[in-house]
């Protein structure tokens, strides 16, 4: 497991296989680093499905409305929606969506993040500039490179539990 200088800005997400370690941002994208925070003290993103998950390209979860396995769980609406909490501002930057960043999911509309997040599988400059990054896995990765792929997945991943470092004694 990776160092952890920032307990409170790393998030730590249980997957079938491991664990993965996140260094979330909060210098770069404070509003989605503190969404993230919260929904994940709240267990929102316990059971969340990876819904779209590309080969070569990112792995995608955090519809934490139709996402969860354990809850009415519907893969052809997950994706479909985020959180009760309202919709976040575009907080772009000049960081690479290198391999392992954390992107913002969104529609269209730059202002339209929520809770749904994904892992890039490789660098996708072509995402810069145009996606806001709240993240870098700095350990696990190899756990998140294992995520079923699929449009969504026939048999998906999940998220079995999602904790940020410093509330895990």
């Amino acid at each position: 497991m990776a160092e952890i200088k920032d307990p409170e800005n790393t998030i730590l997400m249980e997957l079938k296989g491991g664990t993965v370690t996140i260094q979330l941002l909060p210098d770069l994208a404070p509003k989605h680093v503190e969404r993230m925070k919260e929904l994940a003290r709240a267990g929102e993103y316990d059971n969340v499905a990876f819904h779209r998950v590309i080969e070569g390209f990112m792995a995608q979860t955090g519809d934490v409305q139709n996402g969860d396995m354990e809850d009415g769980f519907n893969i052809r609406a997950a994706g479909t929606g985020g959180s009760a909490l309202p919709d976040l501002p575009a907080e772009f930057s000049k960081v690479p969506h290198a391999r392992g960043s954390i992107g913002a999911a969104r529609s269209a509309n730059p202002n339209s993040a929520n809770s749904q997040f994904f892992i890039n599988f490789k660098d996708n400059d072509f995402l810069n500039g145009q996606y806001t990054v709240y993240g870098q896995v700095i350990s696990g990765m190899e756990h998140v490179d294992a995520i079923t792929r699929g449009e969504p997945p026939a048999q998906p991943d999940r998220m079995i539990s999602v904790k940020v470092a410093a509330d895990v004694a």
